[in-house]
């Protein structure tokens, strides 16, 4: 499976709930952290030559004497700013000039944000490239000691804009200079009932580095280290996650296998982890007042609880007509009634077979997406021309797939690790996606380009959409298109059903770990329960599967991420039918509302499409789309 990016937004604090306000040092610890060498490593040949991007653009190199320059500028920035303003908003907000005087402070704020920014960004994609390194590892660690001590001198900000009266506010966001903040502002009063005194919120602040922060680097850390021994070869995790797509059933069973006896050697570190961080997360939320295991999640995705309620609930009921007929479908393809839980990703028996080159897959993603909007394609473009793309397996590497926004006054990197798989072309065009957006919404500023989780997918999902469709079109002859749709029918029920399996899992994990450390049994029994509800009857779980819950990241960079995924699937599913039906001006409308970034809230961003996630209904219209592809699938069978 392909691990996507959790690091399409600066990644919420899990210690503090403004996760916009107090972003200073956020963009570490995103999944998004790599590299600045790059080890010689040879392409496979079939790949072509694979890109590496070029960080430079951020800072020449670990030791490269800006960073030293701006780190220092950081730290003097930070006191400067706590001198200035520390105790002192009520009263130059009151003035006459009020709203000149505040927008002044803010816009120091965003400035000190935007160069946090760029450092964690520099630090954490250095990482990424390279988590074993131990050099790379210490700047990654001093990098983000640093920011943490230097954005403590910014915690009274956020804190003392939020006891602000209402009416003196009002007043001034009035004034022209401080009218551009105004949706920043109203967002960060939305966590004001959540905040604490400004000590306790400075120990929250501090803790981290040794709290939460040390547990993701520690999970980082020994994920990259593991090794699998397939076939007498010592692998890492993702060249051993590939394999359970490759078209050797045995190599399947043995990358299965050989996943099962390392996570099982590692189990003890990986409950630790899970349980510790759950804690962590508990106390922080009792402190808050967060009343459910997800609240603090949905609100820093400015999104109510009974909308993802809704969604869960949906997705759920769907299982059956969804991921249970599709692999019921897909055993039967094999000739069989039932597939072991290695063959669930297994390319199918008349999948075209062969290696995607690297300057093919880009040409179909850039071609679909010039059919859409040349201006989106264009945008696209640059992350090939620039180097803004990061794309060969190399030892160390960070798993997955990102694209990690950096700092407006920056541009975003994609990281994959392409093998030529046609999933890994899907996945270009789901990460070109968050670039595309994220270049777009940079426009708004370090303080409102960041997109609330509830959009955050959905230009990714909706690149790969306009490059499946573009390819479907193209297919001549029915075994060519039955492939495609099988294809992104499994790629659906990765992005719907096993995600909000995911959800499921999480809210089990926490909810039972307030009563008491969990085992790594029990942590494996509530996965097996979970993924059998969502997978179905067709699907044969065997023994070894209870621990592969250990490798995926978002349970520990970023609790309840996983939702998102869902959200951004069945919208742009809806959306991309109002695509299919609209006259004139949707692309337009469509890169509008990218770029509006965090701006507005989701609502107000689908209205001009006609779209309400509130409406029961709304989800069922996306599960839909999923259920008549599987319908047609039948249909050829």
């Amino acid at each position: 499976m392909t691990s996507r990016s959790t690091s399409t937004l600066r990644k919420p604090n899990s210690s503090k709930p403004a996760a916009k306000a107090k972003s200073l040092k956020n963009s570490l610890k995103s999944q998004a952290k790599n590299q600045v060498k790059s080890p010689a490593k040879t392409a496979p040949a079939k790949t072509g030559k694979l890109p590496e991007w070029n960080l430079t653009d951020l800072y020449g190199g670990i030791d490269a004497p800006e960073v030293a320059r701006d780190l220092a500028k950081m730290d003097a920035d930070c006191v400067a700013f706590e001198t200035d303003y520390k105790g002192k908003l009520a009263g130059g907000t009151a003035r006459e000039d009020g709203g000149k005087w505040l927008a002044e402070a803010v816009k120091r704020y965003e400035a000190i944000d935007d160069l946090a920014g760029r450092l964690g960004s520099f630090a954490g994609l250095v990482h990424a490239g390279d988590s074993v390194d131990p050099a790379i590892s210490k700047f990654y660690g001093d990098v983000s000691e640093r920011l943490t001590a230097a954005s403590t001198h910014l915690l009274f900000f956020p804190l003392e804009l939020n006891r602000l009266d209402d009416a003196v506010l009002e007043k001034a966001i009035q004034a022209e200079e401080l009218a551009h903040y105004r949706p920043w502002i109203e967002d960060l009063r939305k966590d004001k009932p959540y905040q604490l005194d400004d000590r306790s919120e400075q120990l929250f602040h501090e803790k981290s580095q040794t709290g939460f922060s040390a547990w993701n680097r520690l999970f980082d850390q020994t994920i990259s280290a593991l090794r699998f021994k397939v076939a007498g070869k010592e692998l890492a995790i993702e060249p051993t996650l590939n394999l359970l797509q490759d078209r050797d059933g045995q190599k399947r069973k043995a990358a299965a296998e050989a996943l099962a006896k390392t996570f099982k050697a590692n189990e003890r570190t990986f409950a630790l982890v899970t349980n510790t961080l759950a804690k962590d997360k508990e106390i922080s939320d009792r402190w808050r007042g967060f009343q459910d295991v997800a609240d603090s999640r949905h609100l820093s995705n400015r999104v109510e609880r009974e909308v993802v309620d809704a969604l869960v609930a949906s997705v759920r009921a769907a299982y059956p007509k969804l991921s249970h007929r599709y692999y019921r479908l897909k055993a039967g393809w094999f000739k069989r009634k039932k597939l072991p839980h290695w063959d669930r990703n297994a390319p199918l028996p008349f999948a075209p077979s062969g290696v995607i080159a690297w300057p093919e897959a880009k040409q179909m993603v850039l071609t679909a997406y010039r059919g859409f909007s040349p201006k989106m394609a264009e945008i696209a473009e640059r992350f090939f021309t620039d180097r803004w793309i990061d794309a060969p397996v190399r030892p160390g590497k960070a798993p997955g797939a990102f694209s990690h926004p950096t700092t407006p006054s920056a541009h975003p990197y994609v990281l994959m690790n392409y093998q030529g798989k046609p999933r890994d072309v899907m996945t270009l065009a789901h990460e070109l996606g968050h670039g595309v957006h994220q270049v777009l919404a940079a426009r708004n500023g370090a303080l409102m380009a960041p997109t609330p989780l509830t959009l955050a997918e959905t230009a990714s999902v909706f690149g790969e959409m306009l490059t499946f469709k573009r390819l479907l079109s193209q297919t001549k002859s029915s075994k060519q298109r039955q492939a495609l749709l099988a294809g992104k029918v499994e790629d659906m029920i990765n992005t719907v059903v096993r995600q909000i399996a995911f959800y499921s899992f999480e809210r089990a994990v926490h909810t039972e770990r307030k009563n008491g450390e969990l085992t790594a049994e029990r942590i494996g029994q509530i996965w097996l329960s979970v993924q059998g509800e969502s997978l179905g009857p067709a699907i044969e779980i065997r023994p070894g599967y209870e621990n592969f819950w250990m490798y995926i990241p978002h349970f520990i960079h970023s609790p309840f991420y996983v939702y998102a995924y869902a959200f951004g699937d069945c919208l742009v599913n809806s959306l991309y039918a109002v695509y299919e039906h609209a006259a004139e001006g949707f692309a337009e409308r469509y890169l509008d509302m990218l770029a509006a970034g965090g701006t507005k809230h989701y609502s107000e961003l689908l209205a001009p499409f006609g779209l309400d996630a509130k409406d029961p209904k709304f989800w069922d219209g996306g599960l839909s789309v999923i259920s008549g592809m599987i319908d047609e699938l039948e249909a050829m069978d």
